[in-house]
């Protein structure tokens, strides 16, 4: 929000919203918590909210969708988390990589990525962020709830790396 209003994603796109916003960072941990590993990045998000770090918002989604451009251009950072697909035997590292706008994609609810939502932010709001995608290894996306062990210490990892950011971004 700012000056009291409320951000409309159907507004103009020439609408900027960050102005003065308290939230300084985004964390939206996505997948299926019915799929086994897919529902780390979830998982992460229900921790990380849970820590109720100051100027900081988490949103556990199951999907990434359009709305969520709203969100993103609210912030001066969004941390993305979710699950990769990897072998078996792959070790249980994590991934960061810095995300920049996708303005050459085709934004449909069946295609959202972080980096289509970042450039639905900077078209709707002329804002960008500063963005990364936390990948966690995952091997398992049986139905269930339960994390393979592969994907718990992915988990582990990126709850460090969530915190390790949160302090860095206060200095």
């Amino acid at each position: 929000m700012t000056a009291g209003r409320e951000v409309n994603p159907m507004d103009s796109p020439a609408t900027s919203v960050r102005g003065a916003a308290q939230l300084t960072t985004l964390v939206i941990g996505y997948g299926n918590t019915l799929r086994g590993d897919d529902g780390v990045g979830y998982q992460v998000a229900e921790t990380v909210l849970a820590w109720h770090l100051a100027g900081v918002k988490v949103l556990p989604c199951h999907q990434l969708t359009p709305e969520l451009a709203a969100e993103i251009a609210l912030v001066q950072q969004v941390v993305f988390v979710d699950a990769a697909i990897a072998p078996a035997t792959a070790p249980p590292d994590i991934t960061l990589q810095r995300l920049h706008p996708d303005e050459g994609v085709t934004f449909t609810t069946h295609a959202a990525t972080p980096s289509a939502l970042l450039a639905l932010a900077k078209w709707l709001y002329h804002e960008t962020p500063v963005a990364y995608q936390l990948t966690i290894p995952a091997i398992n996306f049986d139905m269930g709830a339960t994390l393979s062990p592969t994907a718990a210490a992915g988990k582990a990892l990126a709850l460090a790396q969530v915190r390790q950011l949160y302090t860095d971004w206060q200095c």
